[in-house]
């Protein structure tokens, strides 16, 4: 009975993860994503600094990506939208 009671504890904690990896998944894609859509658009205005740092961040991403560190690739995806948020607050340009 015990072992019954176990074993459904930890495929109900399976299932409830599930969804919560997932979601960091398209997290991390939706913020390349966005990331590459507003470098495309405001490259001209972009420092080489900037721009240099803004690679670096989405290249740290798409390698934790591709090992499958959603938390790694958020991490470094959340930094470059905070510097493309000063980009359009007028910093870091």
């Amino acid at each position: 009975m015990k072992r019954t009671a176990i074993s459904g504890l930890i495929i109900t904690a399976v299932f409830l993860a599930a969804p919560a990896f997932a979601a960091d998944e398209d997290l991390c894609t939706s913020n390349l994503q966005r990331i590459d859509d507003v470098m495309s658009t405001n490259a001209a205005t972009m420092s080489e600094g900037l721009k240099t740092q803004l690679m670096e961040l989405v290249s740290n991403a798409k390698a934790a990506q591709s090992a499958g560190n959603a938390k790694d690739c958020i991490k470094n995806t959340d930094m470059a939208n905070q510097l493309l948020l000063n980009l359009g607050k007028g910093g870091n340009g």
